[in-house]
């Protein structure tokens, strides 16, 4: 690699990470699509780089969150560990789909969670407008048997997608843990993360043994770029009202929706 093909992925990285460290999420909805699409990787192959992107991602974005004492580790690391079970699972059920049809369905659930996510932003935006709820609330659903049954149905469900799509679970995990968990925004940012690092190591696990092959140098550039953009992310998110990065998240969703079913059914992905 050589001047322009060496800057590429690392300015692509960079700006990955800017948004997985302010959303807890999107860097394999970004990565995957771009790894297909602009950098010409065969689908597979694209989501296994894209879990080494965006684990070591995930890694430099906790910083943020980690110095504010916003992780409930405990939940996390159970969250985490039932999202590894599936992963492991879903990695393997990948195989056995076609390449076209993957990024197809990736589009499709990609549209779902979208329009769910906007829904939230909005309803979270008139409460902060009412202002009954200027402030987001950090205080976690107390545990209950039920919450914990919900707890390792969407875990599970988390890891089957991570392990199955090659992303990290960020854009599935935040939607989840909001929506379902009543997790708060910032606090779902933070175990989001957490969740991601383990899914993210799970899915490469998955792989070993199998024909899909990473590009190491490309995948490198990609993952120095977005370790500096996670790092920075953090004290953006900081700065904005709750609503706002709901409302951002289900636009970036929704973009790359579009794009990659548009791309996949005009036959751009090998």
């Amino acid at each position: 690699m050589q001047g322009v093909e060496f800057l590429e992925p690392v300015l692509i990285g960079l700006a990955v990470g800017l948004v997985v460290g302010a959303l807890g999420a999107g860097g394999g909805i970004l990565s995957v699509p771009i790894l297909v699409y602009l950098l010409h990787q065969e689908p597979h192959n694209a989501a296994a780089s894209s879990l080494v992107i965006v684990g070591f991602t995930a890694c430099t974005s906790l910083i943020y969150p980690l110095r504010r004492g916003l992780i409930p580790w405990a939940r996390s690391l159970a969250f985490g560990g039932v999202a590894v079970v599936g992963s492991l699972l879903g990695s393997r059920l990948s195989l056995l789909v076609d390449g076209t049809l993957l990024m197809l369905l990736f589009g499709g659930l990609l549209s779902v969670v979208a329009v769910a996510m906007a829904a939230q932003g909005v309803h979270n935006r008139r409460q902060e407008n009412s202002g009954d709820h200027s402030d987001e609330p950090l205080t976690l659903p107390s545990p209950s048997a039920r919450l914990w049954v919900k707890t390792v149905a969407v875990g599970l469900a988390t890891g089957l997608l991570t392990g199955f799509f090659g992303v990290g679970g960020g854009f599935i995990v935040v939607p989840l843990l909001v929506l379902v968990l009543r997790v708060p925004m910032r606090r779902a940012t933070a175990m989001s993360l957490v969740a991601m690092i383990l899914a993210s190591m799970a899915g490469l696990v998955g792989r070993i043994g199998t024909d899909v092959a990473i590009d190491w140098p490309l995948t490198l550039l990609f993952t120095a770029g977005s370790a500096v953009g996670g790092v920075l992310g953090g004290p953006l998110a900081a700065r904005a009202r709750p609503s706002t990065l709901t409302l951002v998240f289900a636009a970036l969703l929704a973009g790359v929706a579009v794009v990659t079913l548009v791309n996949t059914l005009g036959g751009a992905p090998a």
